[in-house]
């Protein structure tokens, strides 16, 4: 593969019209992006090269798309994107193998002077921004950032083996007649059912399968259309595919299901970013919705959108206080069966399950808290609001009425983290404490800052080595990757490997000193990863 100041190679393409051009630079830098029809990341890619190509407007023929395809499947693929870039033919793979990149996508920044700028091979959300705004400023242009860090697709993703070091290509192979698209621009609209007079509009949409635990509101086409316009976005764009069936999330279907949840239209507002953040790979909603464990997205709202949409955050909290909590936690449960296809005893595996699997949505008490909000402790300015999935277990009350210092009240929150998933599991957990005011208060009051509480519970939650004396149970399998610490003078096994996989909210009412420990599902990088995406009107 060619690599910075080497001397790019010029090689004539033929162009979709049939004209021929040569790739070289002739009057100034140039990004060459070399890509497959049939290739999932190259797909993923498109959109923010065509982003790019806004931003250059009438200087957009300094962005060339190199196809290693034919002139049909690439008309297709220009179609379907609706590209504006202009598209060059590498049919017999001349330029592939001059510029030699082992994958694609493939993105080369070419230099006034002819010579490799930059070269990057697969996605990642940095090279975009940094190739597209060196091409940018070389051009006199604003450098705009042409991925968003939370537009719902991932930082990086690996891509497809270049055609010239194809042995299908070599062979005489075609390209897939089926191409996958990760995160398509735009999907089928919603359909349509006649319902006679005569049928009852509640009971058909229970027998059609819409919802087979509750009854839900006919989502009729003026709802329906009603939820559209308050998102402010066309019915068919996608805003993610859901597991594990990876059904497409269109805005129309994402208001059809916050219709039926009971919803009203202003909630379309948060909705997409919790769609969104459901999608995100790195919350792993295929295995949430598959594992035979009890977890459930739980959504926490947190800024100052959560009041101004009717969110409730102060007492009974987790109950049946507001329609937003209930109805939006509601409505993503819904598109996760109806569009991602789980369901109880099917895919859906949960030996038990949990009442969140009702509606699990709450937001952050932020007039009773002594401390920043969720948001800003995620690096989020104080006027933003966010959403954050969590894989959630059902809370564990936890009470303290006697403490009276922050000790006091953090040591039993730590006996109770010290079970969450199971007794003598440690390292792979995390939870979510929900604490109330008058714990909050009385923490805050003896100097700790929220930093300081999750410090003082990472350092005094674990479980005792003679737990562990009992061979043959959960847990003491992988006793051997375990960090042993003294709490209050008896060996243990600490309980979490790090203090930010025990993450505060405080919320509930300001009577009654009760909060809450949710344990997580298989946290880290192999299981799920904790969300947070941010409501912004110009995301939606």
């Amino acid at each position: 593969m060619l690599s910075p100041g080497d001397l790019a190679p010029s090689p004539t393409l033929r162009s979709l019209a049939g004209e021929r051009h040569a790739l070289g630079v002739d009057d100034g830098p140039r990004l060459i992006a070399f890509v497959e029809v049939d290739c999932p990341t190259c797909r993923l890619t498109l959109p923010y090269l065509n982003r790019l190509a806004g931003l250059l407007g009438e200087r957009c023929e300094r962005l060339v798309l190199v196809s290693q395809d034919g002139p049909e499947e690439t008309r297709a693929l220009v179609a379907r994107y609706e590209l504006a870039v202009p598209v060059l033919l590498d049919e017999a793979l001349e330029a592939s193998r001059a510029f030699d990149p082992p994958s694609v996508p493939a993105l080369f920044l070419v230099g006034a002077d002819g010579r490799i700028g930059s070269a990057h091979v697969g996605f990642h959300k940095a090279d975009l921004n940094a190739t597209a705004g060196a091409l940018l400023a070389s051009l006199g242009l604003s450098a705009t950032p042409v991925a968003d860090a939370h537009d719902g697709a991932p930082e990086s993703k690996p891509g497809c083996a270049s055609r010239h070091l194809s042995i299908a290509t070599a062979t005489g192979g075609a390209a897939s007649p089926e191409p996958l698209d990760l995160r398509p621009e735009r999907g089928a609209r919603a359909s349509r059912i006649e319902v006679s007079d005569s049928e009852d509009a509640y009971e058909y949409c229970i027998r059609a399968g819409f919802s087979g635990f509750l009854p839900v509101v006919p989502p009729t086409v003026d709802r329906v259309e009603a939820f559209v316009a308050a998102a402010g976005l066309a019915p068919e764009r996608v805003i993610g595919l859901v597991p594990p069936c990876y059904g497409a999330a269109t805005v129309e279907k994402i208001a059809a299901n916050a219709v039926m949840a009971g919803c009203g239209p202003e909630h379309m507002e948060v909705l997409i970013p919790i769609v969104r953040a459901a999608c995100d790979e790195r919350f792993n909603l295929h295995g949430v919705q598959a594992t035979t464990n009890s977890a459930t997205p739980l959504v926490i709202l947190s800024g100052p959108a959560a009041a101004r949409l009717g969110f409730v955050s102060g007492a009974g909290v987790f109950g049946n206080v507001a329609r937003a909590n209930s109805t939006v936690g509601r409505a993503l449960q819904l598109i996760m069966a109806n569009l991602g296809g789980a369901r109880p005893g099917e895919i859906d595996m949960a030996t038990l399950a949990h009442p969140g699997r009702f509606s699990y949505c709450i937001a952050e008490n932020h007039a009773a808290s002594p401390w920043e909000p969720l948001h800003v402790d995620l690096g989020f300015a104080p006027d933003e609001s966010t959403v954050t999935l969590f894989a959630a277990a059902a809370p564990m009350e936890v009470s303290e009425h006697t403490a009276r210092k922050a000790e006091g009240v953090l040591r039993t929150i730590a006996a109770t983290l010290s079970v969450v998933f199971s007794w003598r599991r440690c390292g792979r957990v995390d939870a979510v404490v929900v604490v109330c005011p008058e714990h909050a208060a009385t923490i805050a009051a003896d100097g700790f800052s929220k930093r300081d509480a999750r410090d003082f519970l990472f350092e005094n939650t674990g479980v005792p080595l003679r737990a562990f004396e009992h061979e043959g149970t959960e847990g003491t399998q992988s006793r051997d990757g375990l960090t042993e610490v003294l709490i209050d003078g008896e060996r243990h096994y600490r309980k979490f490997a790090d203090p930010y996989q025990i993450q505060l909210v405080v919320a509930g009412g300001t009577a009654g000193k009760f909060s809450a420990v949710i344990g997580g599902w298989l946290a880290g990088p192999k299981g799920s990863e904790s969300v947070t995406y941010p409501i912004r009107k110009e995301m939606r």
